[in-house]
């Protein structure tokens, strides 16, 4: 089978397009600058790419066109597609009917999370020796690459919440009808197609209406609207995690994040010792543990690999230090991803003992509204309190419509607004100083700032 990819660049539709390949299907695609890293890995899989949605695309008579949702109508090359009456289909459903279709689904869902999660439950599965496939909307460090076909019939799949194409306003994660979910945490985002809460929360009673009476829902107890969705009807097994330690049957850890007992209610069921940051990172453990003891997984034994998980790329990621700086990448978009990152990396910080006579090392949040939420304006209102852990605060002023110095205006410290990259980065290496800790957010490239901090913090 050929098929051509509209959108190929995107972590979605790029890790369809190495599952297709890997399957033995021809694959090419197109996308609107065509962009690394994503680019970089398919052309290693002899993917052919093209730049744009030119309607001459049309002259390679694929067998079907795959549809991301980042085409709109109006698009030169759909608007070809469409007057030819010429086959297509959206990833996720080509995703269900070629690749998940009669193996054993596990799918990760949350507003935060779901990258790391669905990685460390691919990596559980992995140690265990049951080789899983996956998806993932980012690059575990402990595979190298973002998606694989697998040997067994188990898969892992990022489940996005997002919608599906233009031509299908579902969310994604309907297509992959799991026999084990995880429903991670839940709040209102991607403002540009749900109006509030309460739809999304629709989108995922839609999702736990496709799990069998025979699967598992792996809940986190502490959400509110999460125990609302399931309030709607549940047909399956829940495992609940972070619990009271008091409930019994409920997940929970007993320790500092980087060093905690698993326990069901009060009965240790394994330990966790790793470098992973924060309590966020604790929870998307329970959660992934509790997916991989129904697939068969002892907890104890969930456990004990999650010692040699690496995380992914972007996640909390050091870029490297100069002068005594260090710069970090983070995916953090949303403003609770934004606080909880922050709270991770400020523990670290504070357990930092500072040199004799040397001031204490400080937390310096670089953010850029990127999101289509957050260009919106929707939730600037959160921004003081998701950065008000940091010592200091820089961000960029894009073209959004709302003023981010004026949404920044409650913080303690005055925040330093540019309005480019190179600017942010001389304000941030003229306030910077040794020992500080530089941490950049941004669902995006964010102009490789990363490396411009680097280079001009140490000059030679």
């Amino acid at each position: 089978m050929h098929l051509h990819i509209l959108g190929i660049c995107g972590t979605f539709m790029g890790g369809l397009a190495a599952l297709a390949r890997e399957a033995g299907h021809r694959v090419t695609g197109c996308d609107a600058g065509v962009y690394p890293p994503m680019s970089d890995q398919l052309r290693a899989l002899d993917i052919e790419l093209i730049e744009g949605f030119g309607a001459d695309q049309l002259a390679l008579r694929p067998d079907v066109f795959v549809i991301g949702n980042v085409v709109t109508r109006g698009n030169p090359l759909m608007e070809a597609i469409l007057d030819a009456g010429a086959a297509y289909t959206s990833g996720p459903q080509w995703l269900a009917e070629h690749v998940l279709f009669g193996r054993h689904v596990l799918a990760v869902a949350g507003t935060h999370g779901k990258t790391t999660t669905t990685s460390m439950l691919a990596w559980i599965l992995e140690q265990a020796g049951l080789r899983p496939g996956f998806l993932v909307g980012g690059v575990p460090q402990n595979f190298g690459i973002s998606a694989r076909l697998g040997a067994h019939k188990h898969f892992v799949i990022e489940a996005d919440e997002y919608d599906t194409a233009l031509f299908d306003k579902r969310s994604k994660f309907v297509h992959y009808r799991p026999r084990t979910a995880i429903l991670n945490n839940l709040e209102h985002d991607h403002a540009d197609i749900f109006p509030d809460l309460a739809a999304i929360e629709t989108q995922f009673h839609h999702l736990v209406r496709t799990v069998p009476a025979s699967g598992r829902l792996v809940v986190n107890a502490r959400e509110e609207a999460l125990q609302r969705v399931l309030q709607r009807g549940c047909w399956s097994e829940v495992q609940r995690f972070g619990t009271k330690r008091e409930e019994p049957g409920g997940l929970c850890a007993r320790g500092e994040p980087h060093a905690f007992d698993v326990l069901r209610g009060s009965l240790k069921l394994g330990r966790v010792e790793w470098s992973l940051l924060g309590e966020h990172n604790q929870m998307n453990a329970l959660a992934a543990i509790g997916a991989a003891e129904h697939v068969g997984v002892a907890p104890e034994v969930a456990a004990a690999a999650l010692a040699s998980f690496e995380n992914v790329r972007r996640r909390m990621e050091l870029r490297g230090e100069a002068a005594g700086v260090k710069v970090y990448d983070d995916f953090a978009h949303h403003p609770t991803a934004m606080r909880t990152t922050i709270a991770g990396l400020r523990h670290k910080v504070d357990q930092q003992p500072a040199a004799p006579g040397a001031p204490r090392p400080r937390l310096l949040a670089v953010f850029e509204p990127r999101s289509n939420t957050m260009k919106l304006g929707t939730m600037k209102a959160q921004l003081p309190w998701a950065l008000e852990e940091a010592d200091l605060c820089f961000a960029l002023q894009g073209d959004y419509g709302w003023n981010v110095a004026d949404a920044l205006a409650p913080l303690a410290a005055p925040a330093q607004v540019a309005d480019s990259v190179h600017a942010l980065v001389a304000a941030v290496v003229r306030a910077a100083r040794p020992g500080d800790h530089v941490l950049c957010m941004s669902n995006g490239g964010f102009g490789g700032i990363h490396d411009k901090l680097l280079a001009a913090l140490d000059p030679r």
